[in-house]
């Protein structure tokens, strides 16, 4: 049994959880994933049936991670809706095929009460992951609460371990990750990515104008930093992405030529013996 369920969160900040929505968009969802990637996660949340809210007055919105788990996103006062018209679309949405006049557009209003737990608090949502839209009463283990403090500050290249999302996060927000940005777009690097899944392995290298920052800039956008084993992989299992972790294996100065890191990446790929079929590296 749950020690701790965010129900109990809801009520300790004095919201009633038979008049909450919980939400759980996920990130295998083509659509849902165009939108998150615009960080129009918002946006698109507002966009539902004429009934959605009915009985409710709060929507807690969550985004998938790992498994069957879902980390908190945001929580919102819904205060009623107009029709989904082409004038009401929000500029830069990205789905074409919205806002025909079919559904509602809600007007959701940020709420602050939980805002300390926002992309930070994982729950388990359960086996029932279709049902994406459940009743606030609905027991959600609460699986961690994740310490802002310990990736808002940059603490040291050899110290830390990063999943997809905590990178995601680090490179789209510069402006609480500021130190980070720093720290990585000034190094040139030999870098570990590990599919926690399969336990395989790729060894990469960043180097240029943007150093490693540009380079894992380039995964959180394309998610396979268009390596050919990662593409098909991903082609395989869409959401396998979300289960790299990456790190650094060696720094090397700015002044370092390409022909100097590439030979430094090879040693490494030896050593780890990543290449086909013990791991992601082609060649």
């Amino acid at each position: 049994m749950a020690i701790l369920n965010f129900s109990d969160v809801l009520k300790k900040v004095g919201l009633d959880p038979q008049r909450v929505k919980l939400i759980r968009h996920s990130l295998t969802d083509k659509e849902f994933k165009a939108c998150y990637e615009k960080n129009m996660v918002w946006e698109y949340t507002r966009v539902q049936n004429n009934t959605f809210s009915n009985g409710y007055d709060y929507w807690c919105v969550f985004i998938s991670a790992e498994s069957t788990t879902a980390k908190f996103f945001a929580c919102y006062k819904a205060n009623g809706y107009v029709i989904d018209t082409p004038d009401v679309k929000p500029a830069g949405f990205p789905l074409d095929a919205w806002f025909q006049g079919q559904h509602a557009f809600y007007d959701l209003a940020p709420v602050d009460l939980l805002k300390e737990y926002e992309r930070r608090l994982l729950v388990e949502w359960g086996k029932g992951t279709l049902a994406w839209a459940q009743k606030g009463t609905n027991e959600k283990p609460i699986i961690a609460i994740q310490d802002k403090r310990l990736f808002n500050s940059f603490n040291g290249y050899e110290n830390f371990i990063l999943t997809y999302d905590q990178l995601k996060n680090i490179v789209n927000d510069p402006m609480a990750y500021e130190s980070w940005h720093t720290a990585l777009s000034s190094v040139n690097a030999i870098y570990l990515i590990v599919d926690r899944e399969t336990g395989k392995q790729y060894v990469g290298s960043a180097y240029g104008k943007d150093g490693l920052l540009g380079r894992w800039t380039h995964y959180v956008d394309s998610l396979h930093g268009g390596d050919k084993l990662m593409k098909e992989l991903l082609c395989d299992y869409p959401d396998r992405y979300m289960h790299f972790q990456f790190s650094i294996l060696q720094l090397l100065p700015k002044t370092a030529t390409p022909d100097d890191v590439i030979n430094t990446e090879t040693l490494w790929k030896k050593k780890l013996l990543t290449y086909e079929p013990f791991g992601m590296n082609q060649n």
